[in-house]
């Protein structure tokens, strides 16, 4: 069952209502050109040759038997990757340390991790490819590896980087530590607010890395050109980023790049970085020929960043009444080898959904010899939030109150803030905490050997850069031309945006997604931001044409602008004697009349609004076997306006699926050499169709005063409740705690049976 409970206008003509997806007919016939699609005349193939090993030493490497292959026309090494200085403090909450990224699309004085690219070939055929590599001979001196993030901490473990010194800590340190940061965000007196409570609950919590689950491989093919242009088509999230990092790294001018986003097969934050690009240039640059790499699915696991692993401690305490007084906690952020897990991100999202007078979070951003972590929907937010929320509802069991009634007493209201510091408009908490309590699933019975399970999540979904060009054609259709990758359905929401400003028929608009010399910068499409950043570029670039359609019926009717208005697809005014002019008839004159009729939109867009998901889901826990089954979930959550529902419902169903993997299934398995075991789908174990029940929807429209359309990020809050939800299921299920996902049927098993 999918429903929406608004309180939003909702006399729209084309928002909020179910709309076919523009690019749907592509997709569903075979149309459509993702990543591995492009050909090009004259290709050649490219091969990464990947360290076997966790940590070591390159001490040589021999390409020559490679290069004396028939066939092979160019190897690299990172003799050919520019070197970049290590960036200095103060460190932003995104970094992007140019030598940190250099090395991790080519290896320099040591291999980090198994699968660290060391070398490339380009041949004429993936065949001679394949077999160049095997040709390369590297020597090694095999170094101690370490993969765990608590043990990476402490002093005596294995240290990946000698230059690196934990940034945020007094007194300076005097060693070098795989712990690149410590980031903490506090509010109150905790000492008063612990020594207030009644009742007082601590617990630990392990997570291991997961992968985003996309289908497509990451695959490129980049073409230069003697006069030194670059053009590549790539399947990624935000190829203005691809842009600016390649031309960074390979010390070009951004000019002389050109980026094209291909349909994209799946992301969820794994395509937002660079791997293969910059090696595919220079691979072209030495053969003056295109060269295409496409990673198989070994090499996506081995060479690309999953969501990081986690170690977590957490301390809550609470009055009889419920009353929340103090929260601590710390969590254990892997970055991979190079630094830079989303700590931030993991701070503030362990205590914001509630006002809690006395707490504090701390994350440790932690290198281990495991791949560069990249985001995975709402990085940093779902372990963190699965600690919170694991313990708030043990402290409703053991204070005897609802779990949701604890969580209505503490719910951070409008005008609040999260505990770092971000204050809060209008939010939809109390309205989606009040449709928990009131749908009929929360009180429905359960059968034996089975429980239910509960969990709140936040996520401040992103603003920022985004560009639009809107163009009217002569037969009065518009093309909407945006600078972000459409991995959620995005161009059927600037679509509707679009035609619900011009009052015309869905059918006129024409989204297209742009290349990087076609417009304005545009940032990735991630962190939820795009249809509330670039939806509101798409806004003000149509507003911009109905102010020339006005000027243009104006100048026909030969009467100012102001006694012109624009409604239901066509200028009218109060005049007598002038009939409509509509938006075909005024196109068709436009260019007859002073020119073609253009909008355009460059926007930094701020007023992001918090949005919140709620979850209840229903297990069954076989106790001869340990294994769990999934009988029913409901996702809750406020879009603030849902622009396409459909589209909205799959976001939070496909969140939900995420996080159902995450508790219970998904891991990273390494052996004693600090080498992946578990190398495709048919080892790493996601969820299919027949894991999971139908998955129940109730979206909730609290508008988000800061959009003209009132709209929320969608596409990360439904993940960061997940894992929580499914993992307190279990939990209730067998009667017993549990802190180690996954929570595989060995664990349960093992549980039980120390239980017995």
């Amino acid at each position: 069952m999918n429903e929406v409970k608004t309180t939003a206008k909702t006399n729209f003509k084309w928002v909020g209502k179910r709309t076919r997806r523009p690019d749907g007919p592509d997709k569903v016939t075979g149309r459509a050109r993702y990543g591995d699609d492009m050909v090009m005349s004259g290709m050649l193939y490219g091969k990464t040759l990947r360290s076997p090993h966790a940590h070591a030493k390159i001490l040589s490497i021999d390409t020559s038997k490679a290069e004396a292959l028939k066939g092979v026309k160019a190897v690299v090494t990172h003799k050919d990757i520019p070197d970049h200085p290590l960036l200095e403090p103060p460190y932003g909450p995104m970094i992007a340390d140019l030598h940190d990224i250099s090395r991790n699309v080519m290896a320099r004085e040591k291999v980090l991790y198994d699968g660290h690219a060391v070398a490339a070939v380009a041949a004429t055929s993936e065949r001679i490819a394949k077999a160049a590599i095997k040709l390369i001979e590297v020597e090694y001196e095999i170094l101690p590896h370490v993969l765990d993030p608590l043990a990476a901490a402490q002093p005596g473990a294995p240290i990946l980087h000698e230059h690196q010194f934990t940034h945020g800590v007094d007194p300076k340190p005097e060693a070098p530590s795989n712990v690149f940061r410590v980031v903490s965000a506090e509010r109150g007196d905790l000492e008063k607010g612990f020594a207030d409570a009644d009742i007082i609950v601590e617990r630990e919590f392990r997570s291991e890395p997961v992968h985003q689950g996309y289908i497509e491989p990451q695959a490129l093919i980049a073409t230069a050109s003697e006069d030194g242009a670059v053009e590549i088509w790539t399947t990624t999230q935000g190829h203005f980023v691809i842009r600016g990092l390649c031309a960074r790294l390979m010390n070009m001018d951004m000019s002389s790049i050109r980026v094209t986003a291909s349909e994209i097969g799946g992301g969820f934050g794994g395509k937002n970085n660079v791997y293969a690009e910059p090696v595919a240039i220079r691979l072209s640059q030495k053969t003056s020929r295109p060269v295409r790499m496409v990673m198989t699915r070994s090499e996506v696991f081995r060479g690309t960043g999953p969501a990081s692993g986690t170690y977590s401690r957490i301390r809550m305490g609470a009055m009889r009444d419920g009353t929340i007084v103090a929260a601590e906690a710390e969590i254990y952020n892997q970055a991979g080898a190079f630094k830079g897990s989303p700590v931030g991100r993991s701070v503030d999202s362990f205590f914001s959904s509630y006002s809690i007078a006395n707490a504090k979070a701390t994350a440790y951003d932690v290198c281990v010899n495991r791949p560069k972590v990249a985001a995975y929907r709402a990085p940093g937010a779902p372990m963190a939030t699965m600690a919170a929320e694991l313990t708030i509802n043990e402290l409703a069991e053991k204070l005897d109150i609802d779990p949701v009634d604890l969580r209505m007493k503490n719910a951070v209201q409008d005008g609040g803030q999260s505990l770092n510091g971000a204050k809060y408009g209008r939010i939809g908490l109390t309205e989606v905490l009040e449709t928990v309590k009131n749908h009929p699933h929360y009180s429905a019975p359960l059968a034996p050997n089975q429980g239910r399970g509960f969990a709140l999540g936040y996520w401040m979904h992103g603003g920022g850069l985004s560009s639009v060009v809107a163009n009217l054609l002569d037969d009065g259709t518009v093309a909407i031309a945006t600078g972000n990758p459409d991995i959620g359905g995005s161009r059927s929401s600037m679509r509707v945006m679009a035609a619900e400003e011009l009052g015309v028929d869905l059918e006129l608009i024409k989204p297209i997604v742009a290349d990087t010399g076609s417009m304005g910068y545009s940032h990735l499409t991630a962190g939820s931001r795009t249809t509330f950043a670039t939806g509101m570029a798409v806004i003000n670039s149509v507003r911009e044409i109905i102010e020339k359609l006005r000027a243009l019926a104006a100048k026909k009717w030969e009467i100012p602008v102001d006694d012109v208005a624009w409604e239901a697809g066509q200028a009218v005014t109060q005049r007598d004697g002038f009939e409509a002019l509509t938006l075909k008839q005024l196109a068709g004159m436009a260019t007859k009349m002073g020119g073609a009729i253009a909008g355009h939109s460059e926007i930094n867009a701020g007023g992001a609004g918090a949005a919140f998901s709620a979850q209840i889901v229903d297990v069954e826990v076989d106790p001869e076997t340990g294994f769990v089954s999934l009988k029913r979930y409901t996702v809750i959550q406020d879009a603030g306006r849902a622009i396409s529902p459909d589209y909205v419902e799959g976001q939070m169903q496909g969140g939900a699926v995420q996080g159902i993997g995450w508790a219970l299934n998904e891991e990273y398995i390494y052996d004693d050499k600090g080498c992946l075991q578990n190398l495709g789908f048919l080892d790493y174990r996601m969820p299919v169709a027949s894991d999971v029940p139908m998955i129940d929807t109730v979206i909730v429209e609290v508008p988000n005063p800061n959009h003209p359309y009132g709209v929320r990020g969608v596409g990360e809050p439904p993940l960061v409740p997940a894992p929580g939800a499914v993992a307190n299921a279990v939990e209730n299920a067998i009667g017993k705690k549990m802190g180690s996902l996954p929570l595989s049927p060995p664990k349960i098993l093992g549980t039980l049976e120390l239980c017995r």
